[in-house]
């Protein structure tokens, strides 16, 4: 799930070709929320038997269909537990006989580490912050690598931290762990991919840093709840976007009430959500 925001053009360069052994399938399920619709990424290490399909998306005959064309599948992988992620896994694993379903949160597929399968590595990168469950993943074949970023980092735009299941510091400290993986292309799951992961996650990081000088401004200038703050901070957004932007605006506030505590939490004067 991507968010609004000001930025609206690609976090950095976007990648040429991608290696062979990477396919894109896209979810027919575009919209304000999923940009061009879900990205599903299909790993086959050259000359393996079997694929490893990423984020199989909503539950969606067509797509599913689509997916199920590069079979056999040796594992379906989830970045995290947003339905337009992960509403389709169990469909999927059913139409391929039983393929197991692989996730950091149970409730969505078997908790895994860091695997090998079929001539591609596969490392778990913790990388909470949009979800409590976010996790990117970075794959291996032969000198090839690849980070596929969930909704950490979008092909385009800014994500959502989807407060009070998401988090600004372990988003923050997320990006901090990204940044490290300078050159190495990034597969989003929404938007194109990237050439730069380590850039990208830089960009994002400055512009969280940007955005919180916003909100503690807006603060200063009277705004006391998080729908004031997101009125003054996000007034060039459409307004049918401002509930997302809430979220991002109450973590904010719960960050920036943890360095203050002075500073008005996320839920301060405010009804939940």
């Amino acid at each position: 799930m991507s968010g609004p925001g000001h930025v609206t053009a690609s976090a950095g360069e976007l990648a040429g070709a991608l290696p062979r052994w990477v396919t894109h399938l896209r979810a027919p399920n575009p919209g304000p929320m999923t940009l061009d619709g879900t990205n599903t990424w299909v790993l086959r290490a050259p000359e393996a038997e079997r694929s490893t399909v990423v984020d199989p998306g909503p539950d969606m005959a067509e797509h599913l269909a689509a997916i199920a064309e590069h079979r056999p599948f040796a594992a379906i992988l989830i970045t995290h537990g947003h339905a337009d992620h992960v509403e389709g896994a169990q469909a999927l694993s059913d139409l391929l006989g039983g393929t197991p379903v692989l996730a950091a949160d149970p409730r969505h597929g078997v908790p895994f580490g860091d695997v090998s399968i079929d001539g591609l590595t596969i490392e778990v990168l913790r990388t909470p912050g949009h979800t409590h469950d976010s996790v990117s993943f970075v794959a291996s074949a032969g000198d090839e690598r690849v980070v596929l970023t969930g909704d950490t980092i979008l092909g385009r735009g800014t994500t959502v931290v989807a407060w009070p299941d998401g988090d600004l510091g372990d988003y923050l400290a997320s990006l901090e762990r990204l940044s490290a993986y300078r050159g190495v292309v990034a597969l989003p799951g929404h938007g194109p991919a990237l050439a730069d992961t380590g850039a990208a996650a830089a960009f994002y990081h400055a512009h969280r840093i940007a955005r919180l000088d916003q909100v503690r401004d807006a603060v200063r200038a009277g705004a006391s709840t998080a729908p004031e703050v997101v009125a003054r901070v996000y007034a060039d957004v459409d307004r049918s976007l401002w509930w997302a932007a809430e979220w991002s605006v109450r973590a904010q506030l719960d960050y920036l009430h943890g360095l203050d505590r002075e500073f008005p939490s996320g839920s301060a004067g405010l009804d939940p959500p």
